[in-house]
């Protein structure tokens, strides 16, 4: 088969698929979500295997430990997170005023004469962001009630995922097995190579930078919770699970938490200088100690490319794309270096030298 069909076939294939995904995306929810969990937790399906546990029996403990996990996070912990998010939303708009409040106690005695374009600005601000939160909360509850985390979905994802995170952790290796009988044979080593890569830097994320956010969400949620911050149960949650795009949930959470610790303890410092502290420590740990373990360089995806393919995937497939979106992007990007490298090594590129040196 020539080269040019080669490219047309492949780039058929893709459009298809991503034609399917979209056409499908309101109910692959359970199968992503039960695809991603079973891809991360297949190693220890295969130590299991090593140690001589049939193949049937450890995926079945694995799903029943999974499903006792969902189940105590349903009964105690997404209650709570629940509680707060309605909070939060609650008591937005007056921590806003205070934190009015304080900053214009504050421009008072410091801008004097200035004060009054100060105040004037800061209104105009305030306002801004009361209309656009309260655009932002309404369109939030219409997208979580029609964009797939509506009852039927939910229940089809606690019903259904465990059931396909077992059948592939039973069916793994065949599965393999199958589709490597399906490569072309003229362009098996170099689709086995691209395949390698591509595993390596899939499981740099899923499993590697995975464990981070949770060890960075718990250290977070412990820290603020510890110090008596309202809502740092949610702030530190949610901080740890944006910790898989560099600096950007360090970023978010340490002005979130920062501000909210401003309008509740000011004017207390300490409690302040903590809050800082917190994810000061987290961010060092991951540097020095979480990241080079645990996910190394495999990964090798620039945080710009990482934050458009998000963009990208969340607007076409939703929630979905969420779940998608560091895969492909990982994907995508060793298929780039490597389009790159044969671009580099062709004719196009040397042109008269590549003449030259062949015989």
């Amino acid at each position: 088969m020539r080269v040019e069909r080669q490219v047309l076939f492949w780039l058929a294939a893709i459009i298809l698929a991503a034609l399917a995904v979209f056409a499908l995306k309101s109910v692959l929810l359970p199968f992503v979500m039960g695809m991603v969990i079973a891809y991360a937790l297949n190693p220890i399906a295969d130590q299991l295997v090593r140690l001589g546990m049939p193949r049937l029996l450890a995926s079945a403990i694995i799903v029943a430990l999974l499903v006792a996990l969902l189940v105590v996070m349903l009964a105690v912990l997404v209650p709570l997170l629940i509680t707060q998010a309605q909070q939060f939303a609650a008591a937005l708009p007056g921590e806003i005023e205070r934190l009015k409040g304080m900053l214009e106690s504050m421009a008072r005695e410091r801008l004097g004469s200035r004060y009054p374009e100060f105040k004037d600005g800061l209104d105009r601000v305030v306002a801004e962001l009361s209309q656009n939160w309260s655009a932002l909360a309404g369109a939030l509850a219409q997208y979580l009630w029609s964009g797939g985390v509506a009852l039927v979905n939910f229940l089809s994802l606690l019903l259904i995922m465990p059931l396909v995170v077992f059948y592939l952790l039973v069916d793994w290796h065949p599965m393999l097995e199958r589709i490597n009988g399906w490569l072309p044979r003229d362009h098996e080593a170099a689709i086995r190579r691209l395949a390698g890569e591509i595993n390596s830097a899939i499981a740099a994320f899923i499993r590697g930078q995975g464990l981070v956010c949770l060890i960075l969400g718990t250290l977070y949620a412990a820290g603020l919770t510890w110090i008596g911050l309202r809502y740092g149960l949610l702030i530190g949650l949610m901080s740890g699970l944006l910790s898989f795009i560099p600096f950007l949930g360090w970023a978010l959470g340490l002005i979130t938490a920062g501000v909210f610790a401003a309008v509740q303890f000011w004017p207390e410092q300490w409690p302040i200088v903590i809050v800082v502290a917190v994810f000061i420590f987290g961010q060092a740990l991951d540097t020095v100690f979480l990241s080079p373990k645990l996910v190394g360089a495999r990964l090798g995806l620039h945080p710009v490319w990482l934050i458009f393919a998000l963009f990208v995937f969340s607007a076409l497939f939703g929630f979905v794309g969420v779940l998608m979106a560091v895969p492909v992007a990982a994907a995508a990007a060793v298929l780039v270096r490597f389009a790159l490298e044969v671009y580099l090594s062709s004719s196009i590129y040397l042109g008269r030298r590549l003449d030259e040196t062949s015989p």
